[in-house]
């Protein structure tokens, strides 16, 4: 059995759906039994695309990317903050000599 994809349109809405059938007409079949003649708006496409399942992080993991997330966060404001100090001193030193 192969995994297949096509989109439909059931009551007025696009639904991707996934169909596992040995062909692709098979798939188209089950898909138009299932929706309706006329609500296939794709023909079904294999989908090749392994499906990986993995565990969920632990707390302990879930915290050391927050921390990790929050210390990039700070970095980049510092350099930010950098940033516009620079500005506000080039600014300061324009107006001064704009006064001479």
């Amino acid at each position: 059995m192969n995994r297949y994809i096509a989109t439909g349109r059931v009551k007025g809405q696009l639904i991707k759906t996934i169909v596992f059938a040995d062909s692709q007409l098979h798939a188209r079949l089950i898909l138009q039994y299932q929706f309706g003649f006329d609500s296939l708006t794709s023909t079904p496409l294999q989908d090749i695309s392994e499906v990986s399942t993995s565990n969920p992080p632990t707390p302990q993991q879930q915290r050391i990317t927050a921390l990790q997330q929050q210390a990039k966060r700070s970095q980049q404001a510092v350099k930010q903050e950098r940033i516009r100090q620079q500005q506000q001193k080039l600014n300061q030193q324009r107006a001064n000599l704009n006064k001479l």
